[in-house]
């Protein structure tokens, strides 16, 4: 009996090409696309969003009743009555250093140690994605919250200034005029810059999450060493080490409220933020890529 007939087993199975078995597998746009579908149906999602929109109402409210502005030490505390383009200004110097931070920790904490808590990683890893996607999805939708967070208050801060004070030009914080329309784009310009430090403390959040598997260590561990932080820069002595805090970092933006428009504290606050957020993503997606998750 001929052999040249017969089919081999090996020729007998169907063999994919390995292109068309990478064409499977979800992109990291999709696995995206699915994190940004969790955090919608999240409770925890619209604390931090309603903390956000709540305190620039309470503030205008307040300012609305407190008339007394010509002691103020902040220039666009001065300017709050002026014109209506003062108040994101004013609610972004008091939120960057703790509300927004808060609200990004809520999330950027809870990003895989909700996973661990459900029980759900290990479904997660059997849908044909690699941890690569599932770590890059993740820390993208927890920054794209952070985003969210700061845009969300800038907009409502500045539609409720605009409606109580007008649509006028506002002084810089080098006693230049500018115009409306010219402080508008500067308004969402700063928040933008803002966003180099708050995704770095979202970037240690998701570190947290993905090291320690408890949401509520992870949050309060990232909001907790801005706090720590915050002290450090305050201890005598220690002046030295100051510029190279994160803290510190958080009021870089001010530079775009110059004028000329100061772009040192910028890029410094650019470079410093890297040597902080990209060991932590670094360090996070190693521990998530050595993740046991056999047990659930």
């Amino acid at each position: 009996m001929s052999s040249a007939g017969a089919a081999s087993p090996a020729a007998a199975a169907p063999v994919v090409p390995p292109a068309r078995a990478r064409s499977r597998r979800p992109s990291v746009l999709s696995v995206y696309r699915w994190e940004l579908r969790k955090l919608i149906s999240q409770k925890r999602t619209y604390l931090g969003l309603a903390l956000v929109v709540i305190l620039p109402l309470i503030f205008v409210v307040f300012e609305g009743l407190h008339h007394d502005h010509n002691h103020a030490e902040n220039i666009f505390a001065t300017e709050i009555t002026q014109s209506g383009l003062a108040t994101p200004v004013l609610m972004l110097l008091f939120m960057s250093g703790f509300f927004l931070p808060l609200a990004a920790s809520l999330v950027s904490g809870d990003i895989f140690a909700n996973e661990d808590g459900n029980g759900t990683l290990k479904t997660i890893l059997t849908r044909s994605v690699d941890r690569g996607q599932v770590f890059a999805a993740k820390a993208l939708a927890a920054m794209t919250y952070a985003a969210t967070a700061v845009f969300v208050s800038a907009a409502v801060a500045t539609i409720a200034g605009v409606i109580s004070w007008g649509f006028h030009p506002v002084r810089t914080f080098s006693g230049t005029d500018v115009s409306a329309g010219e402080a508008l784009l500067l308004v969402f310009a700063s928040n933008a810059v803002y966003l180099i430090p708050l995704f770095t403390v979202a970037a240690i959040g998701v570190l947290l999450s993905a090291t320690t598997r408890n949401s509520a260590a992870a949050v309060v561990g990232t909001i907790g060493l801005v706090i720590l932080l915050f002290i450090v820069g305050e201890i005598p002595g220690l002046e030295g080490i100051r510029p190279y805090l994160l803290t510190e970092q958080f009021q870089a933006w001010q530079g775009l409220l110059r004028t000329p428009t100061y772009w040192a504290p910028i890029g410094h606050s650019a470079w410093v933020c890297a040597l902080y957020g990209v060991p932590a993503l670094f360090a996070g997606y190693l521990v998530f890529l050595r993740r046991d998750v056999a047990g659930g």
